[in-house]
């Protein structure tokens, strides 16, 4: 059947980065399922493997041939930011939302960012603005990164995890060719937005790890701040040029 426009507006589709997640793959992705349908409103699943090397590819495709509505890709280079750039240009919705695979965050959070792309270009989950039982570690960078960033950026979020974000396809697939290939790609799409002046919507979610972090914290950290600096100083590059000339 082919979707008319309006049908694209009004439909879901949930994006899953996945790396080797044979373990919760399968009962997570029937628990998704299960809430998607209870929303009453089309939607997909699109699980996007970045480099797995464990069954997880397998169970994937086993699980589109069970599942009309999930779809699976696989890239065998790593970095969530290249198989979200995949996702979005392949995805049937206008409406995109992320959520990981161990399924930390509320389920919740999808129904209410759904009604709210509606009107908002994003819609940001932020776990510091919700409640949210993770370690101190981790709680501590978070909290030094999304301060910094307010500083640098001039942007008052407060989440620039990869999870727990919703898109509206019609502006996000314009960032696409500007964005990191790896987890920094968030806070390039909201700066962009904010910059533009995209309609946000920042709201409160329930986080619990469920496990440790997948990342070695201090080569992330690493990565991330000097992403940041570098955008900081390209922002001040691109401020000074619209001064010189008149704009």
């Amino acid at each position: 059947m082919r979707l008319t426009g309006d049908d694209k507006r009004f439909g879901l589709s949930v994006f899953i980065p996945v790396l080797n997640e044979e373990s919760l793959l399968v009962q997570n992705t029937g628990r998704l399922v299960e809430f998607l349908i209870s929303l009453k409103t089309p939607y997909e699943i699109i699980i996007g493997s970045n480099g797995s090397t464990d069954m997880t590819e397998e169970l994937a495709a086993r699980l589109c041939v069970q599942h009309q509505h999930i779809r699976f890709f696989h890239l065998p280079q790593k970095g969530v930011g290249r198989v979200f750039k995949n996702a979005v240009r392949n995805a049937t919705y206008d409406r995109i939302i992320t959520i990981d695979m161990d399924l930390s965050t509320n389920l919740d959070y999808i129904a209410v960012a759904y009604r709210l792309l509606a009107e908002y270009d994003i819609v940001i989950g932020s776990k510091i603005a919700g409640t949210q039982k993770r370690s101190w570690v981790r709680k501590l960078a978070s909290n030094s990164f999304v301060s910094l960033a307010r500083i640098l950026l001039k942007i008052d979020f407060h989440d620039y995890s990869t999870a727990a974000k919703g898109y509206r396809k019609n502006f996000v697939e314009k960032c696409l060719p500007y964005v990191d290939n790896k987890t920094f790609y968030v806070v390039e799409i909201l700066y962009l937005a904010y910059r533009d002046g995209k309609k946000l919507k920042e709201i409160p979610v329930r986080c619990i790890d469920m496990r440790r972090s997948r990342f070695n914290l201090i080569h992330e950290g690493a990565y991330k701040f000097a992403k940041l600096f570098r955008l900081w100083m390209s922002s001040l590059k691109a401020s000074s040029n619209r001064k010189i000339h008149g704009r």
